[in-house]
């Protein structure tokens, strides 16, 4: 007998985020996929197993634009619902079939791995300013907002030729955008905000172009007529968010673990493992990202007896997956040792187009704080509260002291 959302009781996710490793346990017992509830009622399903969320990640019959929704393509999702603007903005990840890979193309002619290569001594500059920075604090020094946010943040600023006082406040809002915990209209509003600010950055960039991203993308809009207008705006404010969120998230979650088991950390400061595999273990055991909306079934799709039917949207549970015993052995151990061949980066033609950046950045943040700060230390007190959205997987501060 075929199981479908109709006779299945949905479970809420919480989102604030709180406790979402215990809450993945309970979408992994559910089976292949677990029916879960999300603010104002909209429900979907979450794809917390590994090996079914790889396979539905490359499954041609999964697609990535919104109009494949049957609640969004009806009109019925709620007002001012809060991750709208994160599943409709035009671009690489709502994106499908020509249309994603045109605009996956134009992306990845900046993003070669030589022009990535070539960023590390300027990569391993900024750390060491930031460093600084740490270093002369007086106390105890949040590590999240004083080094990993103003690392990525700057470099894809860079590459995006946006100014600081534009990357703080593009910050500010797309933590918004993603939020999962947002009021109504939050997300509406940050989101026309975004588009007016990166419309500035736009107009400005015509006015007097520069050898950064926006302006090549400028040029595959005007010369080439490659992007509609929508569509650079929204490739925009996607590489401003992926750019650095991930990115933020990983090295806080990477510095915690390590500083939570002493043991790991002295294997990979005695040069027993490298600190790609601190980044690659991470990325498994503690996952920047944890639930990623949205994906959508473009036909009947059976896993056992559970069909997610047509028109019905997913959940792509990183967070979960990657905690998956019956894919990981001792999936809950944090073990520098094992071989994290996980899927936090995604997988198939989705799959992270700045996962190089992001890693050659983690890796150089990582090696270069614990060179600088061999007695590094998490603060005492208060335990620190996870960001407020069940689609981010990390905590809001990452107090430290550095002796």
């Amino acid at each position: 007998m075929d199981i479908t959302a109709e006779q299945l009781r949905p479970r809420r996710l919480d989102p604030l985020g709180a406790g979402q490793h215990a809450e993945n346990e309970q979408l992994r017992a559910a089976g292949p996929a677990a029916l879960v509830e999300l603010p104002g009622g909209v429900v979907v399903w979450a794809i917390a197993r590994h090996d079914t969320l790889q396979e539905l990640l490359a499954d041609p019959r999964v697609a990535k634009s919104a109009e494949h929704w049957s609640l969004f393509r009806e009109g019925r999702l709620p007002e001012g619902w809060p991750l709208m603007t994160f599943i409709t903005v035009p671009g690489m990840t709502t994106s499908d079939g020509t249309d994603h890979r045109r605009l996956r193309g134009l992306v990845s002619q900046a993003l070669t791995p030589r022009r990535i290569a070539a960023l590390a001594p300027a990569i391993e500059q900024l750390v060491a300013e930031l460093l600084d920075g740490v270093a002369a604090a007086d106390g105890a020094v949040d590590l999240r907002s004083a080094f990993a946010y103003p690392l990525p943040m700057h470099v894809i600023g860079t590459f995006l030729g946006l100014s600081k006082d534009e990357q703080d406040r593009l910050h500010e809002l797309s933590n918004t955008v993603v939020s999962s915990s947002a009021t109504p209209g939050a997300g509406a509003a940050a989101a026309r905000e975004l588009n007016a600010l990166l419309a500035g950055v736009v107009a400005a960039k015509r006015a007097e172009p520069a050898d950064d991203l926006t302006t090549a993308l400028i040029a595959a809009r005007e010369e080439q007529d490659r992007l509609s207008e929508a569509e650079l705006i929204g490739t925009l404010l996607q590489l401003v968010v992926a750019g650095h969120e991930t990115t933020l998230n990983l090295i806080c979650n990477a510095v915690r673990a390590l500083l939570t088991h002493p043991e790991q950390l002295r294997l990979v400061l005695d040069g027993e493992v490298g600190w790609s595999a601190v980044v690659e273990e991470t990325l498994r055991w503690d996952s920047p990202v944890g639930q990623f909306p949205m994906r959508y079934a473009t036909e009947d799709i059976r896993l056992g007896d559970l069909v997610i039917r047509a028109g019905e949207a997913m959940l792509a549970s990183y967070a979960a997956a990657g905690r998956d015993a019956d894919h990981y052995p001792e999936a809950d151990r944090f073990d520098l040792t094992r071989e994290a061949r996980h899927l936090s980066l995604g997988h198939g033609p989705h799959f992270c187009i700045g996962s190089a950046l992001a890693r050659l950045e983690a890796e150089t943040a990582l090696r270069e704080l614990f060179a600088r700060f061999p007695g590094l230390r998490l603060a005492e007190g208060e335990e620190p509260k996870p960001i407020a959205s069940f689609v981010s997987n990390s905590i809001s501060s990452l107090r430290v002291h550095t002796s």
